[in-house]
């Protein structure tokens, strides 16, 4: 038989086989979901292949990061469509890192939510948390603002899904107030990309590098300032965070674990990427705007967990001042500002999924979601006390662990800036740590401290189950190891960082460099 020889025009177009370590993790997870959805009235079937699916997962973005530490951003277009025209994906350090750390999460939180539910999996509970992480990965690895929009929609569909299993009164109010506000924040989103692409022409991220800058200033800026509200929505960025805290607390643990470490965390990847990336002159028009928001989050969110006495909506404050942080290293976009803003993120990712899962272990074991009706927990459970003293610590940014250096580095920022807006953001960045710590310590007190109320049940916490416990141990454990050796993480920010402040290497992995604008 004679050998078979393609035509050099066709070689050209044909994708590496490691290029494909890109979409991998969306495919796995989108048909992880499929086979979980067929075979979720089988047994315990449906979780064994949701794990599997998410180990073959963090196995493909293990690769895709090493490799973008070695070689720099890696990219793929799919179909003979070359860009700008065909659906890109692309990973930079910042990108693979923070859809490895999604893929972690989720895996964590499905082995805790085993534990928690009890081998009842009819409810399509796996489909839907791969459908989750599908939707999160392709937000992190895409290369197209069109396409965002295509996996925030799939994020959308899949948590919406999420938050009404149960259907209980409250979790359909929660869901509600969650849902009016995202598909207005994707509304907004839709509007911007109709008017950027009447702009410039194209809606690929490495094209609108090259051309925006030769567009109209004030046009673009318009188009910024519609993006900022679309994904401050997502993020939930004061005044329109409203929605969080509100709904947050409504689903099982599990999953507001998911959203807490997941959702928010794309919205400000969103505006991290669209307003330093692509659209750095509008960002520069819009640094007051942007100052404003991250001093009013930073304040504001930690005064109301104060206020709250509701266990998890607490929480959701806490996590509404994280975004505050990482708006205000956007604020500020020197290298330790965009930096300090994607370690935040990571470090977020990590540590208020972990938070939310200790929520779930209190509320689990005493029956309770206001703080004022719990107590005596330390005695009950003193590693469960360890547990979620370290993650409020590590929220608040307390030296050793992992919050401590992405908050050193946007303290770096501010006062590198000089002049009011960098002023005001270390003000606001001190203030934050010390109200976070407060809010914490509070809770904890009443929680742990304080006398256990005569009717608590004092074995409880004893009959948790060992998979809870492990799996939210072992993602503290992550976060204290993470924050005590950094190395590898200020290595990945060294390789990172310069890519996002100039992104030539980014458009010559998509193959527009030298492409006439």
């Amino acid at each position: 038989m004679d050998e078979l020889v393609l035509p050099p025009a066709m070689i050209e177009t044909l994708t590496a086989a490691a290029d494909w370590v890109i979409v991998l993790p969306l495919v796995l997870s989108l048909m992880g979901a499929a086979m979980a959805l067929m075979l979720r009235k089988v047994g315990r079937l449906s979780f064994v292949l949701a794990a599997l699916t998410i180990c073959a997962v963090i196995a493909c973005e293990i690769t895709l990061l090493l490799r973008v530490l070695e070689t720099g951003p890696v990219s793929m277009t799919m179909g003979k469509w070359l860009p700008p025209f065909g659906i890109s994906f692309a990973a930079d350090m910042f990108g693979a890192a923070f859809a490895l750390a999604a893929a972690v999460v989720t895996l964590v939180v499905l082995i805790y939510a085993e534990g928690e539910r009890g081998g009842d999996e009819r409810d399509g509970f796996y489909a839907m948390a791969l459908l989750l992480l599908a939707g999160v990965t392709g937000s992190f690895l895409t290369g197209d603002l069109f396409n965002l929009y295509v996996w925030f929609e799939v994020m959308l569909i899949a948590s919406f899904g999420l938050m009404v299993l149960g259907g209980r009164p409250i979790q359909l109010d929660g869901a509600v107030k969650y849902g009016f506000l995202n598909f207005l924040a994707t509304t907004f989103f839709l509007l911007a990309l109709g008017l950027l692409y009447g702009l410039l022409g194209t809606l690929n991220m490495a094209d609108i590098m090259r051309v925006a800058p030769a567009a109209n200033p004030a046009a673009i800026a318009g188009v910024a300032a519609i993006l900022l509200l679309a994904f401050g929505m997502k993020a939930a960025a004061f005044p329109v965070n409203a929605w969080l805290p509100a709904s947050y607390h409504t689903p099982p643990a599990a999953i507001s674990a998911l959203f807490a470490g997941l959702l928010t965390k794309v919205g400000a990847y969103a505006v991290l990427r669209s307003l330093v990336v692509l659209l750095p002159a509008s960002r520069d028009l819009l640094e007051p705007v942007l100052v404003a928001i991250a001093v009013a989050t930073l304040v504001i969110a930690p005064l109301g967990a104060i206020a709250e006495t509701n266990l998890r909506r607490a929480i959701g404050f806490l996590v509404i001042g994280g975004i505050g942080a990482i708006m205000a290293g956007i604020a500020v976009p020197s290298l330790p500002g965009i930096s300090g803003a994607g370690l935040y993120v990571f470090h977020a990712i990590l540590t208020m999924t972990a938070l939310y899962l200790v929520a779930g272990l209190i509320e689990r074991g005493t029956g309770q979601t206001d703080t004022r009706r719990m107590g005596g927990l330390y005695a009950a459970s003193a590693p469960l006390s360890i547990l979620f003293l370290v993650l409020i610590l590590a929220t608040a940014g307390v030296p050793p662990l992992l919050g401590f250096w992405p908050k050193l580095l946007l303290l770096q920022a501010g006062l590198g800036e000089g002049g009011w807006s960098g002023g005001l953001v270390v003000a606001a960045l001190l203030v934050n740590a010390v109200l976070t710590l407060i809010a914490g310590s509070r809770l904890w007190g009443h929680v742990f401290w304080r006398s256990a109320p005569a009717d608590a049940d004092a074995t409880a916490l004893s009959r948790q189950t060992w998979p809870r416990l492990g799996a939210t141990a072992a993602l503290v454990t992550i976060v204290v190891a993470a924050g005590l050796w950094p190395n590898g993480l200020f290595e990945a920010l060294n390789v990172g960082v310069p890519d996002l402040m100039d992104p030539v290497r980014y458009v010559d992995a998509v193959g527009l460099a030298g492409a006439a604008p």
